[in-house]
């Protein structure tokens, strides 16, 4: 049921024997008319003040329901960042394994490839020694061959020896003197060295 003040103060009762006194009653119903009154402006007033903290309300419930979204959208860019770091991460690892892998690779290949080269060094140094002590060898052999004249095809006639001997002391006689004249530095036979020379080839 819906009352108003000015209802309230307009109220009529109808008059009966020893019934109230209509003073009193009408000073009541004026003083809760007024009450009345009172508390439906105060009532008013709480519907406006009520009216303002459901918008601010609202206003907040929007706001966190912005803030809850926006937290969402981060905490899923966080972890879609996170996800794409790992994987990052994960593929440098695997791109920083495989060219580690490479570069063992490429060190063991140049390795042995030293080591071929090494090898082929140590055999050529081998291949020259053998070659020296064959030309050596061969030198020597030649060198003792030379030197064994068995036919004693270099030896001096004996008596071309024997004129080669006093012919020193012919020339000091002739001289006159006492003074020693040195022997001949021609290599007896030197003037068939190429006979020789021949005859050993």
């Amino acid at each position: 049921m819906s009352i108003t003040a000015l209802e309230i103060k307009q109220r009529t009762f109808a008059k009966a024997i020893r019934g109230y006194d209509v003073a009193e009653v009408n000073a009541f119903l004026s003083m809760l008319a007024n009450e009345w009154e009172h508390q439906v402006s105060k009532m008013k007033d709480l519907e406006r003040d009520l009216k303002q903290v459901n918008d601010k309300l609202s206003h907040y419930q929007r706001i966190e329901a912005t803030l809850h979204e926006t937290l969402q959208t981060a905490r899923e860019n966080a972890e879609q960042r996170l996800e794409n770091a790992r994987r990052d991460a994960k593929n440098k690892l695997e791109k920083a394994e495989i060219e580690a892998e490479n570069i063992i690779q490429e060190s063991r290949q140049e390795r042995q490839k030293i080591r071929q080269s090494i090898m082929k060094l140590l055999e050529r140094r081998e291949e020259i020694i053998r070659g020296m002590n064959s030309y050596l060898d061969i030198a020597q052999k030649s060198l003792e061959s030379f030197q064994k004249d068995n036919s004693e095809m270099y030896a001096l006639p004996k008596d071309e020896e024997q004129e080669q001997k006093q012919e020193p002391l012919r020339r000091r006689k002739a001289s006159g003197s006492d003074q020693i004249v040195p022997e001949s530095t021609g290599a007896p036979g030197a003037e068939d060295l190429d006979d020789l020379i021949d005859e050993i080839d």
